[in-house]
């Protein structure tokens, strides 16, 4: 084993088995088990000094008590699910992976609003989009909303608080004008801006009965009673929830009543979850007060036959269904909503939870939007802006595509 340059000897590191790429971004710093999420317990990590996990696996004292951890990394962008006090008061370093998964969770929306529109054969081009949360994945949506021409409106008002800015909205007003509502919070329970059951009856009520309800942030952030109840009386006219309250086991009834049910997958691109794996081994490199070595991260990421070509939709299609056809040949999110449904449909919870997790633990490799390309003269000229910003595909003359 070649151990990294300062190191004395290698490190115990016990890892989420979904964490791609975790022996070889690690590898330097010594050895690296690889163990599924509902293995990793506090006898199995009793003598590791790192731990490296993803949401489904809850940090905190019950974990973590009695071993020799000295450092936690966790492979995602929300950190509800980690006790960070407890990690303070030990004296145990954490680092997670904001904006890693960012553009995955963007795109994830981008097809949601697309198969939506398809579905009802309605133009997104001038509909106002409500974000609520301008972090990461807020702020990148909204540029890409933007392009696709429609009028987006964000209520974040930590962010505002900090940053003074004066052009976010209200919760109260973004919900009585936009057309769509789609939620990147973290979940907290306490304080001023508490977002626990943020979307509750009020809100819902206070929605347009027409407009659409998407939520890719934490299941709690809805209150998924309140919602299936709305839903029975007619109202949000469309809903997509990739996160669930009582997730892995989430209320049947309501994945019945939802357009879009996906098990907590919108952030799981590929090339998102390769990006937080770095970002966890370059964490671990400064806190050793190591250098991280700089052709690791060429190794794992893209390389230059990654680059994947689009075949043009037909020229006949409305912008909304020429765009809808170029998204599903990147990501075909009505099948993960298929493949969810049917596996979620009847058992008991414990059997559902089961299914729920082994969709996350088999989900198929998705690639970044980024990485696809398309002739440019296969694009309508009006279209060049939504294609290249909003969808983030790469325009290409027609020699480069050989």
């Amino acid at each position: 084993m070649l151990l990294h340059p300062g190191l004395q000897r290698p490190l115990r590191i016990v890892a989420d088995e979904n964490i791609p790429f975790v022996r070889e971004a690690f590898r330097g710093f010594g050895v690296v088990r690889s163990l599924p999420a509902d293995q990793i317990t506090s006898a199995a990590i009793r003598t590791c000094d790192v731990l490296l996990v993803r949401s489904v696996t809850r940090v905190d004292a019950s974990l973590l008590e009695g071993s020799r951890v000295q450092f936690v990394g966790s492979a995602t962008s929300g950190i509800d699910h980690v006790d960070l006090a407890y990690l303070a008061a030990r004296g145990i370093a954490f680092a997670y992976a904001p904006g890693a998964n960012a553009d995955a969770v963007v795109e994830y929306v981008l097809a949601a609003l697309l198969e939506l529109a398809m579905r009802r054969n309605v133009p997104l081009r001038g509909q106002v989009v409500g974000i609520v949360g301008c972090g990461n994945i807020g702020s990148r949506l909204a540029q890409r909303l933007s392009a696709l021409g429609m009028e987006v409106l964000c209520c974040d008002p930590p962010l505002a608080e900090q940053s003074g800015r004066t052009d976010f909205v209200s919760l109260e007003t973004l919900l009585a004008e936009a057309d769509v509502v789609t939620l990147h919070v973290p979940l907290t329970r306490t304080g001023p801006h508490a977002t626990y059951h943020l979307i509750d009856a009020v809100a819902l009520a206070r929605m347009r009965p027409s407009a659409w309800l998407l939520n890719t942030s934490r299941g709690a952030v809805v209150d998924g009673r309140a919602l299936l109840e709305a839903r029975q009386q007619g109202y949000p006219e469309a809903v997509v929830l990739d996160v669930w309250e009582g997730e892995p086991a989430p209320d049947p009834a309501l994945i019945a009543r939802v357009d879009i049910a996906t098990p907590h997958i919108a952030g799981h691109s590929y090339d998102g979850k390769v990006r937080g794996t770095l970002m966890l081994a370059e964490a671990l490199a400064r806190h050793l007060n190591l250098p991280f070595q700089p052709d690791e991260r060429e190794q794992l990421g893209p390389q230059p036959d990654d680059r994947l070509d689009l075949v043009p939709p037909d020229m006949q299609l409305s912008e909304t269904q020429w765009l809808a056809e170029l998204v599903r040949q990147m990501y075909d999110i009505a099948a993960d909503d298929a493949r969810f449904r049917i596996v979620m449909q009847n058992g008991t919870p414990e059997r559902r939870a089961e299914r729920f997790l082994e969709l996350r633990r088999t989900y198929p490799r998705r690639r970044s939007f980024s990485l696809h390309r398309i002739e440019r003269t296969f694009v309508p000229p009006s279209l060049h802006e939504a294609v290249a910003v909003g969808l983030g595909v790469k325009l290409v003359e027609a020699e480069t595509v050989a």
